[in-house]
């Protein structure tokens, strides 16, 4: 342990004689005149280079200002418009290091469109660019070139939200239901764009191979001419799987006489369903309904009847009846049965 400090010891010592041998040595100091020289020359050029004219282009917030209370921007302005100039280079560097450029402001009340539409050339905010800009630099464009926004007074209505795309699940899960929040949104637009208007639809959203219960915030579709408030929903999509489950369901004879009676053979069947996991304890034999009325079996010509449910309850699917016929017999009650 000790010779190996005393070499770890050695070593440092030689390294810091190297380090002060360069840096004291002639070459070290040829070195730096090299840099020196090097620095001098590369700031020369870049002078030089600065000195010659070129084309950039920057962007300058917009703002629309004193909009009333009752009004709502269905399509908003742009947030920025995007100028191209053309100057020295000293001067664009300095746009680019130093410069600030101030919002551009437009009063909602200067500008009045049909049907609430608003087109506004933007040549006429060249004074106010040209006047955060050096006198030495040329405005060449500005874009966008027109301006549009539109706008309405207070016509809203309440409508549903609808989920828009592709949701692909892994084998045996399904979605048990959709659940937006809110689950309807505020819709501002001019009378005859509202009156189009039926829901709100979500961004397309596309998955695939999903097996747990998805939460996500989703994006409002944009419609021309119109604004939802919120323009965007928390969706909730659970997922469950499936298993399956076997009961046993009577069958009852409906709308028969008094003095008649129905006896099938069985008297019950099983009824296999798939239904999603968490239902599974919540779904009985009482969720299925078997009836058999008397008028069906009267025109039957028949004496196996083939078992029909006459409605499935939410949530199974891929029902199965065993047996799907059965015998059937309709008995005669004498008055002291009836009795």
């Amino acid at each position: 342990m000790i010779m190996f400090s005393k070499n770890i010891k050695c070593l440092y010592l030689k390294s810091i004689k190297r380090i002060k041998g360069f840096l004291l040595g002639e070459k070290y100091r040829e070195f730096l005149i090299f840099l020196f020289f090097f620095f001098i020359a590369s700031a020369f050029w870049l002078l030089q280079t600065l000195n010659y004219d070129y084309e950039t282009e920057f962007s300058i917030p917009l703002k629309l200002k004193d909009v009333p209370a009752n009004v709502m921007l269905t399509a908003d302005l742009p947030s920025e418009l995007t100028v191209r100039v053309k100057d020295k280079g000293t001067v664009l560097l300095n746009y680019m290091l130093a410069k600030t450029f101030f919002p551009i402001m437009l009063n909602f009340s200067d500008y009045k469109g049909a049907n609430n539409h608003v087109r506004i050339n933007a040549s006429e905010f060249e004074k106010q660019i040209l006047s955060q800009l050096n006198v030495s630099t040329r405005l060449l464009t500005v874009k966008p070139a027109v301006l549009e926004y539109i706008y309405s007074t207070g016509k809203s209505k309440f409508v549903p939200v609808r989920l828009l795309g592709k949701i692909g699940l892994d084998r045996q899960y399904y979605i048990s239901d959709t659940v937006f929040s809110p689950d309807s949104v505020l819709v501002y637009a001019p009378n005859t764009i509202l009156d189009t208007i039926t829901a709100a639809y979500t961004q397309q959203l596309l998955l695939d191979h999903i097996s747990d219960t998805l939460k996500r915030q989703v994006s409002l579709n944009r419609v021309r001419g119109a604004k939802f408030v919120p323009n965007s929903v928390g969706l909730t999509l659970p997922v469950d799987i499936y298993t399956e489950k076997t009961v046993d369901v009577p069958i009852y004879g409906i709308n028969f006489p008094a003095d008649k009676v129905l006896r099938t053979f069985p008297s019950k069947v099983q009824i296999t369903f798939q239904v999603g996991l968490r239902h599974f304890h919540n779904m009985t034999a009482n969720d299925f309904v078997l009836n058999v009325s008397y008028e069906e079996l009267f025109h039957l010509g028949s004496e196996k009847y083939t078992v029909k449910l006459k409605t499935i309850p939410h949530g199974a699917s891929r029902v199965r009846i065993s047996p799907a016929q059965v015998d059937f017999l309709i008995e005669q009650l004498s008055p002291s049965n009836e009795h």
